[in-house]
């Protein structure tokens, strides 16, 4: 009996697609290593949206900043294709979260790219990080439909 392929997309709760542009890739012609990470954060933006976080930061003055971002690149991407690009939680730790990533190519039916990033809760008028609010780490686990642990940060 032959192994079924498993959709890496399955166990993330935010799925975005996107058309590869003719502008991303550079020179070389492949899709050059800064767009993927555009792709992070066009997923990343579509999760917090999913999960009302802008909505309830934004009434207290609260909102997320990016602390650091990761891309590991797995394979080369060329136009035309399409790529869906996924995001869910992985920890969720006093005054930040982890982020995980994986883009996945149509053309390739593989993943192309992963990685994670770092988001901080900050209070933009004390100027300064903040604790995760209790409702905000609610409505991320009832997106993500489980418990997400804590993490030390």
């Amino acid at each position: 009996m032959a192994e079924e392929t498993l959709n890496p997309l399955n166990d993330f709760p935010v799925v975005i697609s996107l058309p590869l542009q003719w502008g991303d890739q550079d020179a070389f012609g492949h899709v050059n290593n800064t767009v993927p990470i555009r792709w992070f954060e066009s997923a990343r933006v579509a999760y917090l949206e999913q999960s009302v976080m802008h909505q309830m930061m934004h009434a207290g003055g609260l909102g997320p900043i990016l602390a650091s971002v990761t891309c590991n690149y797995r394979r080369q991407l060329h136009y035309p294709d399409r790529v869906s690009i996924g995001a869910r939680i992985s920890k969720i730790g006093r005054s930040s979260l982890i982020m995980e990533h994986v883009v996945y190519s149509e053309k390739l039916d593989a993943v192309a790219a992963d990685g994670t990033s770092t988001v901080v809760v900050f209070d933009y008028e004390a100027n300064r990080p903040t604790r995760v609010p209790d409702e905000i780490r609610k409505a991320f686990e009832l997106l993500e439909g489980r418990t997400i642990g804590d993490g030390q940060s």
